[in-house]
């Protein structure tokens, strides 16, 4: 398989690698750091006028339809500089769920809304007993008529104090295989019955919240994809199968060993707020837990490759 990359997708690296170096300086990550929205209107404006929003959106919707290896060009330079705001969540999560499992109407609605940055969305799948397991989806919507009414509680959801729409996933019809009775359903944060509070967490360069679900009437409408059969497309858009896991199982592990063992050569300086390395070291231990730990993604390699 060719994985070099194009000359293309070279300028693309270089063009968001000067952007950021431009616009996210330390001292602006330091701010964001202990800011409660955890970016400014003007960056998340600068951002849309780069079209990385559009990217991997099909043309139809507005987007540009380009691959996931381009995209990837940009992420790795959001993470080379640490870039703060809800793009992950909108674009990566919110939108690539909405294309695995919205109907056509959902996604001429919300999809050419998030390409102008008119709308941010999220995804909320981690439950309190849940732990580093994405599969673990207990919270209950139950059915009345053809509309549900949502219970319970979701953690490290992404930025969802800044999101429009919840893209929430619950249990339709008991039991724990997820593969069976699990539903998507559009939420709007402001709907009555719905509580969001900011979560204290080691890495603030990102944001992430509790969101509590009260008696929280959803429509038919508001389901994406089919009832009870919600888990394949969750699972597309979490991950690519076995190349996203065995990155998953192997990289951050790998960074925070770098990070940490990059602090313990600096010492004491290593720990001052002025030094950018205590960040990445965060960053790296948050990122142990985010969409699995690496003990649910080598069991998820060991069940993939003994198919």
């Amino acid at each position: 398989m060719d994985i070099t990359l194009s000359k293309a997708q070279q300028d693309m690296a270089k063009e968001a690698r000067r952007f950021l170096k431009n616009e996210c300086p330390i001292d602006f990550i330091s701010e964001m750091f202990d800011d409660k929205k955890g970016y400014t209107d003007k960056f998340w404006s600068k951002i849309i006028e780069l079209d990385w929003p559009a990217m991997c959106i099909p043309e139809k919707y507005s987007g540009m339809g380009m691959e996931l290896i381009d995209m990837v060009m940009v992420l790795e330079e959001s993470g080379r500089f640490m870039m703060p705001g809800p793009f992950f969540s909108t674009v990566m999560y919110a939108a690539e769920t909405l294309l695995a499992a919205g109907t056509e109407a959902q996604k001429e609605k919300y999809l050419p809304q998030i390409v102008d940055g008119k709308i941010k969305g999220t995804l909320a799948v981690f439950e309190p007993d849940s732990g580093a397991d994405p599969t673990y989806i207990q919270m209950e919507a139950k059915a009345q008529g053809k509309d549900f009414v949502l219970n319970g509680s979701k953690v490290l959801v992404s930025d969802a104090h800044e999101s429009n729409f919840i893209i929430c996933a619950a249990r339709t019809s008991p039991g724990n295989d997820p593969s069976n009775g699990i539903t998507l359903f559009m939420v709007d944060p402001k709907k009555n019955g719905v509580t969001v509070s900011l979560l204290p967490t080691m890495d603030s360069t990102r944001k992430y919240c509790a969101v509590e679900f009260k008696n929280v009437a959803v429509s038919a409408g508001d389901i994406l994809g089919e009832v009870d059969k919600g888990w394949a497309p969750l699972n597309r858009a979490m991950d690519r199968a076995i190349a996203a896991s065995a990155a998953k199982a192997y990289i951050p592990p790998m960074f925070y060993n770098v990070t940490c063992g990059t602090v313990q050569v600096l010492g004491g300086t290593g720990f001052v707020w002025e030094n950018e390395i205590h960040y990445y070291l965060k960053r790296a231990k948050a990122n142990e837990v985010v969409l699995g730990d690496q003990d649910y993604h080598h069991e998820r390699l060991l069940k993939l490759l003994s198919l």
